[in-house]
């Protein structure tokens, strides 16, 4: 086996690792878990890592199995949480986790025949017929309430303000270690992986599964990988709109482009190596290229195109450069004319915006009127011949004339209308 953990490291990857992990990965197949809690339909570019990770360990032989947590779900991890999560009702559940299937069917083949082929759980399929007084007796008879009190995903909770830890939350840590005894006994899964905030319900896993095989060497690792975080501290994976999602439906291909094209140059450094494939001779020969001419912005660009071929594809990811050019480079008309509706207000999210009725464009609108009366772009007729005299005003992206007549036949997606004076500065009309 090639060494998945040296791969991983070089990577940023890893930050606490159970020994005997990097033998028993070096040895053999090796079936390792992830979860995913389902507290949305979908899933967002925090949960890329683990995503990444499933993957780097199909491409090393290992059997990835993801596994959604419908059961965990109902009550909430504490992990990382200052305050009780608010519970979510079955009809939510069963939604959010049909999401999360359906976002790791397009990263995994779960319907693949081969020997490493992933598996896809969901862990309420176990836990829905085990009654809590059989529960108590198997599971929380193993692990001791000092031990448990012991990780710091509880003491943290505890000892600091606010209305400490419900018992609910406090078997949580049980409850998911419970699941790695499940897949050790039915897919002889030997590891579970996740961010470092589950260092501690990773490693009661470890151990219950030790403890459940009475006489028996059971064995379990753990590895998890770093938080990600920003080059000056704050928190990764939010933009100005909130999360960055891994459907078009919640975060726009373009946007989803653009969030990793406007990276720093710090944080390309060390993303392209752990949300990439690439290999380490060409991600080391595109920093030295990029710290050569730094405002190319060749680690954005390449970082950008990797991902979100990834995530969506390369007919999506041309949609977003041509996007992205219709804004910052010498796009057309016909360009225009191209982009969707949720695309083009996308690209011209922020840029005022005025209202005309669709039906003053039958007999046409003369430039002067448009640019004045009907939309205030201009705050005269006189400022408005001026410009246009100066050959400074495009509609469409095309330059126009005083004698310039808007028809119906300049609409694009037949509602929108982009005025343009000077390099920088927009307006949209809208058809009503």
């Amino acid at each position: 086996m090639k060494n998945l953990v040296e791969e991983l490291q070089w990577r940023g990857l890893v930050h606490d690792i159970m020994p005997g992990t990097e033998e028993q990965l070096s040895k053999e197949m090796t079936a390792t878990y992830i979860g995913f809690d389902p507290t949305s339909d979908s899933l967002h570019i925090g949960s890329l890592v683990p995503i990444i990770l499933l993957v780097h360990l199909k491409n090393f032989g290992h059997k990835p199995i993801a596994l959604v947590g419908g059961a965990t779900g109902m009550i909430g991890d504490p992990s990382g949480k200052s305050d009780e999560r608010n519970l979510l009702d079955e009809v939510t559940l069963a939604k959010n986790v049909a999401g999360i299937k359906s976002v790791l069917s397009r990263f995994l083949d779960f319907n693949s025949n081969e020997t490493n082929a992933p598996v896809l759980v969901n862990n309420y399929d176990w836990m829905k017929t085990f009654s809590f007084i059989d529960f108590a007796r198997e599971v929380g008879k193993r692990i001791t309430v000092n031990y448990m009190m012991a990780k710091d995903s509880v003491k943290k909770r505890i000892a600091g303000e606010g209305e400490g830890m419900s018992f609910t939350e406090f078997t949580y840590q049980l409850i998911q270690g419970y699941d790695f005894y499940h897949l050790h006994k039915e897919y002889n899964c030997l590891l579970q992986m996740g961010g470092s905030d589950q260092w501690g319900n990773i490693t009661t896993g470890t151990e219950l599964v030790r403890r459940m095989n009475v006489g028996v060497d059971a064995k379990a690792y753990a590895m998890t990988c770093p938080l990600i975080t920003k080059a000056d501290g704050s928190k990764f994976g939010k933009s100005e709109g909130g999360n960055v999602w891994l459907t078009a439906d919640k975060t726009s291909v373009y946007k989803f482009y653009q969030f990793w094209l406007n990276t720093t140059d710090a944080d390309a450094e060390k993303y392209i190596k752990i949300f990439t494939f690439l290999e380490a001779a060409t991600i080391e020969a595109l920093i030295a290229e990029h710290h050569e001419a730094p405002h190319l912005r060749i680690l954005q660009k390449k970082l950008a195109e990797e991902i979100t071929i990834f995530v969506h594809s390369k007919e999506e990811l041309e949609k977003a450069i041509q996007a992205s050019n219709i804004l910052f480079g010498n796009s057309t008309a016909e360009d225009l004319k191209q982009l969707d509706e949720a695309t083009f207000l996308e690209v011209f999210d922020g840029v005022p915006q005025a209202e005309i009725a669709k039906a003053d464009l039958e007999n046409g609108l003369d430039i002067i009127s448009v640019l004045n009366e009907k939309t205030g772009f201009f705050k005269s007729n006189g400022e408005a011949r001026r410009a246009l005299t100066a050959n400074s005003i495009s509609v469409n992206r095309e330059k126009i004339k005083e004698d310039f007549v808007l028809t119906a036949n300049d609409l694009i997606n037949n509602q929108f209308v982009l005025l343009q004076s000077g390099k920088k500065n927009y307006f949209v009309i809208r058809m009503v």
